[in-house]
């Protein structure tokens, strides 16, 4: 990770309330007073106000442009084992600073960020009783704000137990959101409700939502780090409340002072497409721990996947199973000979029969099922350049695969294998973790134990130069940047239930993605789809170009062609853009979005000149407008064009498509005719390059 501007820190004004001061200084139980802080973003875009009233209780407001956003809301724990740390605080002193730099990332979106923000930090103690401790700390950005608790250390709160946060988010106007319910069986993967805010009921996280003034806001939270996942439970009209995902006791979280919280994040912009660019997310979290990780290279793959989905081949042993040696390396053929880095094979190691689902006792994460030879596998894909991704299905077992982990990183690492997919397939509550007592728990996905097992996992696989794409894992929360070898994750329903699911996703699936859950950083989609008929009647819901822009609209920096290796050998031409398109970019812009209806996104190519477009529709059809200006100015470029033809249509003309060239210019402005379920794909190419 590279600084590319010094650390500005600037304007560190420190005041206190009357008295405070004094008596810290002179030993004094409590100099804290009712007041307010107030402080606000860079420019003055985004403003808080944080009051301590006569009582006690402490709420903060937010306001964008002098509208108020977030009205009055509180702030304080209830914990187990103590009074609640909620009434009796005043404030003891406030800091504000302001900070501005600019750092790179491995990879991912864009290459530069600028971390710019001013942030306010409240020393609060009880007034009277106990007097304990408790800081809250702003960061505020023009494109939004993330605030936090900071317990120091102290006499009367050493260990924190915490039954549940009280923090509120007062939403100021009506407005519609975009929601998926929380502590329901399946984990993350249902389809979006869009509702009006005052009719959402307990929502995960990135909750979304677009106020009657045309403003949009995302509320999630940065940096869970041995904490619980945070949901949202509607209380009353726009007003919610932090709901902790439960531990295994009565405590939610459990931690001994000195530690913070999880940043709390609202991203706030005018435009649906402001909060895809905002990067608030990533800058909360702290730098890159692990130093250079240039060990792993963004790529695309191909594997033994689609085929199981299909149910034409297995996970586990038998007639049908899949990772075999032979087809193992038909596909390591297929890459090496089409420029795809990796091969992902899932059911090669013994544990797929039987029950695995919710349990996975019986998984082994270095031995192979007898028909496929892992040492052979592991040398013929070696000198063919290409790289397996491993997969690690847990059924949700994340106790019996700590158990493991350092011997299977060392076997991934004795092969030159640098990423792998992780899995937790279990109900929601039916992971399994430590209990501390050399013994396992269930516990939920989403909960403290396993918010320590992911960083776990993580931290491991780095030792071992290895990246971890995780599935039905715990939420993103912008750790990519501490702990870059966290490439991406699913965390929401992917392709796979365009294969069988009852529903399958429908055309709005992928641009609601967009705006909510790929707000909280990438994930491993597995696009690519070109046989449209599957085991459910209504198929794959998009047409065929859509399936292309889904590589430009949706960001990872590990991308699958999903399909079958023979459904790309027989269409050459559009496979042609799966081939080109890159995975790792210097810049992203969207160029026009709404919620759920459709989007827009262009990026550039961190390792050319080359930009790509991608545009998807819901299941109506639209005409939009792309305005070429991210181009080079008088520079001629060869836009290569993926266009859904006339009558394509998501239900019964999906594969219609044309394939054109046109040359433009920056001052250019494409129309994008988008069918229904549709979309459309764009390679542009600086004229006088060859084709790579």
């Amino acid at each position: 990770m590279i600084d590319r501007r010094s650390l500005i820190t600037t304007g560190a004004a420190l005041t206190a309330l009357p008295g405070a001061a004094a008596a810290q200084e002179a030993g004094a139980p409590s100099g804290a007073q009712p007041g307010t802080a107030r402080a606000a973003s860079p420019e003055g875009v985004i403003s808080v106000e944080v009051t301590a009233n006569n009582d006690g209780f402490v709420s903060y407001t937010v306001s964008r442009l002098g509208r108020t956003i977030i009205a009055p809301s509180r702030l304080g724990f209830l914990l187990t084992d103590a009074k609640k740390l909620e009434r009796a605080f005043g404030i003891l002193e406030q800091t504000v600073t302001a900070h501005d730099d600019t750092w790179e990332q491995p990879w991912g979106e864009r290459r530069f960020i600028r971390n710019r923000y001013n942030e306010l930090r409240l020393r609060l103690q009880e007034r009277w009783g106990e007097m304990r401790r408790m800081d809250v700390v702003f960061r505020l950005y023009d494109d939004g704000l993330g605030f936090r608790y900071e317990f120091p250390e102290q006499e009367k709160l050493k260990t924190v137990n915490i039954g549940a946060e009280l923090t509120e988010f007062t939403v100021a106007d009506p407005g519609t959101a975009w929601w998926l319910p929380a502590f329901e069986y399946n984990r993350a993967e249902y389809l979006y409700n869009k509702t009006d805010i005052d009719a959402v009921g307990v929502s995960q996280t990135p909750l979304t939502m677009r106020l009657e003034d045309g403003t949009h806001l995302s509320i999630h939270e940065a940096a869970l780090i041995d904490y619980s996942g945070m949901n949202l439970r509607r209380t009353e009209g726009g007003k919610f409340r932090a709901m902790l995902t439960p531990g295994l006791t009565n405590a939610a979280v459990v931690r001994e002072a000195p530690f913070h919280t999880p940043w709390r994040t609202l991203q706030i912009a005018d435009q649906a497409g402001g909060l895809v660019e905002s990067s608030l997310i990533l800058n909360l979290n702290e730098p890159n721990k692990l130093g250079d990780v240039s060990w792993f290279k963004p790529m695309k793959y191909v594997g033994i996947w689609w085929d199981m989905h299909l149910d034409t081949r297995s996970w586990n042993s038998g007639p049908k199973h899949g990772a075999t040696t032979e087809y193992t390396m038909r596909h390591i053929d297929f890459a090496a000979e089409h420029g795809f880095g990796g091969v992902l094979v899932e059911g090669w190691n013994v544990g797929w029969d039987g029950e695995w689902f919710g349990t996975g006792w019986g998984y082994s994460f270095t031995q192979p099922y007898p028909d496929f030879d892992i040492e052979r596998v592991a040398a013929y894909a070696r000198q063919k350049g290409v790289e397996i991704v491993g997969h690690h299905e847990t059924g949700g077992n994340a106790f019996h695969y700590e158990q493991q982990l350092d011997a299977a990183f060392a076997q991934m690492q004795r092969f030159g294998w640098h990423s792998v997919k992780t899995g937790y397939v279990a109900d929601a509550g039916g992971a399994r973790v430590a209990d501390g007592e050399g013994g396992s728990a269930l516990a939920w996905h989403e909960g403290q134990h396993m918010a320590r097992h992911h960083l776990h996992v993580v931290e491991t696989a780095a030792k071992y130069q290895v990246a971890v794409n995780a599935h039905e894992p715990i939420k993103d929360t912008g750790l990519r940047r501490t702990y870059p070898n966290t490439i991406s994750r699913e965390g929401a329903r992917g392709m796979e239930y365009a294969a069988w699911g009852q529903p399958a996703n429908p055309p709005e699936h992928e641009p609601n993605l967009v705006f909510t859950r790929l707000l909280a950083g990438p994930m491993d989609y597995t696009p690519g789809i070109f046989g449209m008929q599957t085991r459910v009647p209504e198929g794959v819901a998009t047409t065929w170009a859509k399936q292309l822009a889904l590589y430009v609209v949706i960001y990872s920096p590990i991308q699958m062609a999903a399909d079958l290796l023979e459904n790309y050998e027989k269409n050459p031409g559009p496979f042609q853009f799966i081939k080109d398109v890159a995975v790792d970019w210097e810049e992203t812009r969207v160029l026009n979005g709404e919620v759920g209806d459709f989007v827009t996104i262009a990026r550039k190519d961190r390792n050319s000149d080359e930009w790509f477009l991608g545009s998807v529709t819901d299941e109506h059809p639209r005409v939009l407008t792309a305005p070429l200006g991210f181009l080079d100015p008088g520079r001629r470029y060869r836009a290569e064009i993926y266009a859904d033809a006339a009558g394509a249509d998501y239900t019964d003309n999906r594969e219609a498509i044309d394939i054109f060239t046109r040359e433009v210019t920056s001052a250019d402005v494409l129309t994008l005719r988008l069918a229904p379920g549709g979309g459309q794909a764009i390679r542009f190419v600086p004229l006088g390059r060859a084709r790579r």
